[in-house]
This record gives structure tokens, C-alpha cells and sequence, in this order.
């Protein structure tokens, strides 16, 4: 059997592809080389009516009417669409694909996309969902619930621009609250503590104070490049890098002390070469436990460090920002809470004698 297309020229835009297309398929096949008299019949009926379907298709081009091209990608595949801006992301955008793809048990066309189906998916998410990989037998926290969801929103709104789907789905959707958890960090003095007691393996404690000293998350340090420590404008030094989260390049101010952290060259392309994250589990617990200090701190805890320490030192809520690499200034307000002075002042103005 051959199948039949139509071929277009000049091409027209695919939304789903974002790019050009010439071919559009017509769902319909004749004989290549017809046995019989109804096998020719048969022919003679499918390549009239492909005509008929030629003929329209000539009249809505000239006429601007390209309505048929956004009927005509009902029946492909969103999960593909999903991936195909997920690849262009990070790790989260590939999870929450993921994460669809299992709850639609593999299969989901544009024309499968309604507010309901959305709805059934936020409420799957927040109920029944559960962790992927090692931690496959717990359930999903609501923060990782509601990430999974902004995300799948703004593929959403990606196809209704791209005209892959007409009804504007996210207009009549509100996102999954977030539980706004407790964010410890070190104080001045329990930095200094944690510098003095031992640790098992020098690259954690180097890391870790790199952390702290640069804001920087453990999925950047530990892809951290040595042709990425560079030299600022103004002669000092400074980092340019891809950050992993918010996939954009972003130039980092940095201290020398947090140069000289890294060490001399290793030879090897990453900084903290044997860095990896088994040694935030119990190593991580020992050294904290060596220097006696009994807050639960992770890795990332000492990101929160740097934001802290440096809003207590006075440094302006926007450029604490844009050291953080957050996107929203609104992200890094939180570490306003954490370390108020004049709220101390005021709860200090009362004195009774």
C-alpha cells in the first residue's frame, strides 16, 4: 500500500516541531499495484476524494484559513511535545514528564488535554503519586507535587502559544500550595566550629565551605569546572557558569578565599573531582556531630549560610538575589525573616525595670 500525503509549498510552520513542514498526511492508502477491478475501484475512490481534500487545503492557504493545521495535531503525541521542551531544560523538566507519562499509563494526545484531565493529574500528584527511583515506596512531598505541576503548566501554556491545543487549559487551573518548611543554617560561630572540627574526607570539607562561601547548590560545585573560575572585570575573581536549576549562564562574584578553597589545579577538568553524594549521608552527619552542632543541616543548608550571613552583614536583598542566581527577587525575601535586626530592635525597645 502507498500512503498518501499532501506536499506543500512554500512550507508551512509545525507548532509541535517549531519548525517547517512540507508534508501533511492524509490518513489514506491505495494499492500500489491493484489485482482486480475493485482493488483499481478502490484507488480511483480514495485518490478522488484526496483531490477534493487537495482542492480545500488550496483554497484555505490562499485564503489564510490554517485552522486545519491545529485540527490536524489533535491526534499527536503531547508526551513527545513534554520531552521535547523537557530536553531542552533540566533533571526536574525530565522527572515531571516522567511523572505524566505514568499517570497517563504511556499515552496522551493533544486532544486528551482538558481542565479536567489536569485536575485528575493535581489531585493523583498530591495523593497518590510516589518518589521514583530508590525512594519508590514513599509518597511524593507536596513541594516536589507542586514543582511537577508548575512545570507540566508550562508545557501547557507552551502548546496553547504553539496553537497545539485551543482551549487555554491553565486559565481555569491554580496551582498546588507548597509547605513552606523550616531553612536552617549556621551561625558565625558554628561555621567557625565546624572549620575546626575533623572531617573523614577533605573534598566534603572544601566543598562544603566553598558552599558557604559562594552560595552555590551541590549540583554546580560538584560539575564545577576549573576553565569556569575566571578573572572579573574588575581583576578579581569570579565564576561563569551554566547553572544547572534555572538553566541559564550566570556570573558569580566569588572571594579569593573561596578560590583558594578549590585548591591548586588537580589535573582534572572538575574542581572537586571526587566529590560525591554518598558523602552527604554519614559523613556529612559525623562531622557535624565533631563539632557539636545538633541542627538538621544538609548540604544545601549551607547555601542558606551564605544568604543569611550575608543579609546579616547588611547586603541589600537584591544583589543577595542575584549572588543566589534566584530568578525571583521575591525567593530570597525569606532570608529577610531569618535575620531581622530591626524586628530584634523592636522586640528589645521594652524594657522593665
Amino acid at each position: 500500500m502507498n500512503h498518501l500525503f499532501l506536499d506543500y509549498y512554500p512550507p508551512l510552520f509545525n507548532p509541535v516541531s517549531r519548525r517547517s513542514t512540507r508534508r501533511e498526511s492524509l490518513g489514506m492508502s491505495i494499492y500500489a499495484e491493484p489485482a482486480n477491478g475493485i482493488q483499481k475501484n478502490y484507488n480511483e475512490e480514495v485518490l478522488r476524494l484526496a483531490e477534493a481534500i487537495r482542492c480545500k487545503r488550496s483554497l484555505q492557504v490562499m485564503n489564510g484559513d490554517l485552522g486545519f493545521i491545529e485540527e490536524s495535531f489533535k491526534k499527536c503525541d503531547f508526551l513527545e511535545f513534554f520531552m521535547m521542551r523537557a530536553k531542552k531544560k533540566n533533571d526536574a523538566w525530565i522527572l515531571a514528564h516522567d511523572m505524566f507519562k505514568e499517570f497517563m499509563n504511556g499515552k496522551c494526545l493533544f486532544e486528551h488535554i482538558t481542565v479536567q484531565l489536569s485536575e485528575d493529574y493535581k489531585y493523583w500528584l498530591m495523593n497518590n503519586a510516589m518518589c521514583r527511583g530508590k525512594n519508590s515506596k514513599k509518597k511524593l512531598s507536596q513541594n516536589t507535587a507542586c514543582k511537577y505541576f508548575l512545570i507540566y503548566r508550562a508545557v501547557l501554556k507552551d502548546a496553547y502559544r504553539s496553537r497545539c491545543i485551543k482551549e487555554n487549559v491553565n486559565d481555569f487551573l491554580d496551582n498546588i500550595p507548597t509547605k513552606k518548611g523550616r531553612r536552617e543554617y549556621l551561625t558565625y560561630e558554628e561555621v567557625k566550629r565546624l572549620y575546626d572540627a575533623p572531617c573523614e574526607y577533605d573534598v566534603l570539607k572544601r566543598a562544603s565551605f566553598f558552599s558557604i562561601l559562594t552560595g552555590l547548590r551541590y549540583s554546580d560545585i560538584a560539575s564545577l569546572k576549573w576553565s569556569e573560575i575566571c578573572v572579573a572585570p574588575d581583576g578579581k575573581p569570579c565564576i561563569r557558569k551554566k547553572i544547572k536549576k534555572t538553566d541559564s549562564e550566570e556570573t558569580i562574584f566569588v572571594s579569593q578565599q573561596a578560590v583558594d578553597i578549590c585548591g591548586e589545579h588537580n589535573g582534572y577538568e572538575l574542581v572537586f573531582r571526587d566529590l560525591s553524594k554518598s558523602m552527604l549521608q554519614k559523613p556529612l552527619k559525623e562531622w557535624l556531630k565533631k563539632a557539636k552542632i545538633r541542627k538538621h543541616i544538609t548540604f544545601h543548608c549551607f547555601r542558606h549560610t551564605n544568604a543569611t550571613l550575608m543579609v546579616s552583614n547588611g547586603v541589600d536583598i537584591y544583589t543577595v538575589s542575584k549572588q543566589l542566581t534566584h530568578t525571583n527577587v521575591k525567593t530570597t525575601e525569606i532570608y529577610l525573616h531569618l535575620v531581622d535586626h530591626k524586628r530584634r530592635d523592636a522586640a528589645e525597645s521594652i524594657v522593665i525595670k
